[in-house]
């Protein structure tokens, strides 16, 4: 369907040229996921490398994990043999491996939170080291270029994990990575930064690949695990510092990238915060190791939604907020303060409905 509403929408129609590279891209990273997806849950079954049923997990047998081996297959398969590798791209690709190796570790040895997070800054200072740095602080500002080193290094951090802690609901990490993709894909046409819109393909085919074993009716088949939701959070990370959003406006080019983004990002900042405040966690060490079920696929599901009615919603939430981020390109300032404010409309409702969820009691 967001296939469909991509060839449909004006803004794809401005380059009929485009099509074609980018759906040959989808077709073949979604094929390479569709066949390598089972010979992976072929592995997981034969290592014992599985996730077990728990009093706070939503499944009920023991499910393979590693289902990200095989995303990462379909997007480095389809890289290797379309794209010639720009700098920044081997920066993306190095660090997203790290991310990919430091999760199967993870599901198969269970690793502390601390090395995680280190594992993951590592990752993202090698994608530094080639070139992948937000252009963000003023350049008179003193010690400027360390400052986008930092938040280089927050951004990617941030974003890896939030798409890590939604991988909470069969089908809502990966197909939060279709919808970013297809945005992001939007965007790069608009901006005419072709390269990124064809590898933004690689990722949405990827994931559609991936779907059908473990969004499904009966339940998932495989688990992305923490190898998978990390690369598709890491490599998002990766395309937003890559691209060029706005020429004129550094604000509407720091924007469209955390709007297309907008559900995980909220979600980290909304429940870090309410963790702090309601005195769950007092210190960084606590934050990292605590498990809990107040995501926001949580808080709907509180809410009295299905599972599948919960991912859905989201969903759509992430679309809305997507759409803003295409608009914001040829919007006038009074647009783009009105597409803004609509934006945070519809993150305070998704508030008020999460702390009604937070205090409705469960069945």
């Amino acid at each position: 369907m967001l296939m469909g509403l991509l060839l449909l929408t004006p803004i794809w129609g401005r380059d009929h040229a485009a099509r074609l590279p980018w759906l040959y891209l989808v077709v073949l990273a979604f094929a390479v996921a569709l066949f390598a997806t089972p010979l992976v849950r072929a592995l997981a079954l034969r290592w014992a490398v599985l996730d077990m049923p728990a009093a706070r997990k939503g499944h009920d047998v023991a499910t393979p994990l590693l289902g990200g081996a095989g995303v990462y297959c379909a997007f480095a398969v389809t890289v290797l043999i379309s794209f010639d590798f720009s700098l920044q791209l081997k920066g993306v690709a190095v660090g997203a491996s790290m991310v990919v190796a430091i999760g199967i570790l993870d599901d198969i040895t269970d690793l502390r939170a601390s090395l995680k997070l280190l594992g993951h800054i590592g990752a993202a200072v090698a994608a530094i080291a080639y070139g992948v740095v937000l252009n963000v602080t003023p350049h008179w500002m003193p010690a400027s270029a360390w400052m986008n080193v930092g938040l280089t290094i927050l951004w990617f951090v941030m974003v890896t994990n939030a798409i890590q802690f939604l991988d909470g609901m069969d089908g809502l990490a990966t197909g939060l990575g279709v919808i970013a993709g297809i945005f992001f894909s939007i965007t790069a046409l608009q901006t005419e930064q072709r390269y990124l819109m064809y590898l933004s393909a690689a990722l949405v085919g990827a994931c559609l690949g991936f779907l059908p074993y473990n969004f499904r009716p009966g339940g998932a088949r495989i688990f992305l695990g923490d190898s998978g939701a990390t690369f598709i959070g890491f490599t998002l990370a990766g395309l937003a510092v890559m691209g060029e959003w706005a020429e004129e406006d550094p604000i509407i080019a720091l924007l469209t990238p955390m709007l297309i983004l907008g559900v995980p990002l909220f979600d980290i900042g909304f429940v870090g915060v309410a963790r702090i405040v309601t005195g769950r966690v007092h210190s960084l060490s606590e934050w990292l190791a605590y498990t809990g079920r107040d995501h926001i696929h949580h808080r709907f599901e509180q809410l009295g939604l299905t599972r599948n009615q919960s991912v859905l919603l989201i969903f759509f939430l992430a679309s809305t907020l997507g759409l803003s981020a295409i608009l914001l390109k040829d919007a006038t300032p009074r647009e783009a303060v009105l597409l803004l404010v609509q934006a945070a409309c519809v993150l305070a409702i998704v508030a008020v409905l999460e702390g009604v969820g937070r205090w409705r009691p469960r069945s």
